[in-house]
């Protein structure tokens, strides 16, 4: 058993590569030969990974995933509150992201145990990235529902959503998903289905949902993230997107950011916006 100490050790969500060995951080190689428990979705992959980085864990080494994570957490919390140092790896990309690890970071924080990572591969930041599709926002939305319709009631709920979506998919599912997809968000809503990142069959393929959803009834394998465009902006009358601004500067909001909202979500030029906002209260 062990004993809390006033010196806690470090939590360490360390990145592993997400398909080739070789994008392995430096810092990486150094955490799992040093730690003093890594905790691995997946011992065996773990093990080949170690293989490939060329290093041997000196510290314990056990299994922590969806099945175990919850009775796992607090002797992995006792071990950090004793002073030891954790590093937590995935069979793919960062820890707690659609994988274990949440759990164990909430805990440490509200034990005042300090939390850091290893910086490395992602397989959402890489689809956005080689998407062709706007990075400037974004959002994470993890893996759709797999009941048909839990899927198309989630998916509606985004039809409005004007941010670039990430989605992961498995490749059995992935054909009723871009369907489901193309009937809540149109069928003509840009998207890029990202297969095998970083592997030797990688493959983007870029369309239209209902384009992607029929080529995709063949069959795909591998890993899949999919990457889909948002809505676009609503073309609204400029008096009404006037109101609106006033509306929200009423409430507190800073003139030039709200113009630039509405201007974003409506098609409406930010500068007629404004303009007009600064016109609208100086005859008020």
């Amino acid at each position: 058993m062990t004993t809390p100490t006033n010196h806690p050790g470090t939590l360490v969500l360390a990145a592993t590569p997400i398909g080739d060995p070789r994008d392995a951080a430096p810092r990486l190689a150094e955490e799992l030969a040093q730690a003093d428990v890594v905790a691995a979705e997946d011992t065996r992959r773990l093990s080949r990974l170690c293989q490939a980085l060329e290093i041997s864990p000196q510290g314990s080494v056990l299994s922590y995933h969806e099945h175990n994570e919850a009775s796992r957490t607090p002797d992995l919390l006792g071990r950090l509150l004793a002073g030891e140092r954790v590093v937590v790896v995935t069979d793919a990309g960062m820890p707690s992201v659609s994988d274990p690890g949440y759990r164990l970071v909430a805990a440490a924080i509200d034990a005042d145990v300090p939390v850091t990572c290893v910086p490395g591969p992602s397989a959402v930041l890489m689809a956005l990235a080689v998407s062709g599709l706007p990075v400037d926002r974004f959002c994470f939305e993890g893996f759709p529902p797999r009941k048909p319709g839990e899927r198309a009631r989630a998916l509606t709920a985004l039809a409005g959503e004007s941010r670039t979506m990430i989605f992961f998919e498995a490749p059995h599912r992935l054909e009723a998903t871009l369907a489901a997809m193309a009937t809540a968000f149109g069928a003509d809503r840009p998207a890029a289905v990202c297969r095998e990142l970083t592997k030797t069959y990688e493959e983007v393929r870029r369309g239209g949902l209902g384009e992607l959803a029929a080529w995709s009834s063949e069959g795909v394998r591998g890993e899949i993230t999919l990457v889909v465009g948002g809505a676009p902006p609503q073309v609204v009358d400029l008096d009404d997107g006037i109101a609106a601004v006033l509306a929200r500067v009423a409430q507190g909001e800073r003139l030039k950011d709200v113009c630039a909202d509405v201007a974003r979500a409506t098609g409406l030029s930010k500068k007629a916006l404004y303009d007009g906002a600064l016109a609208s209260r100086a005859t008020s």
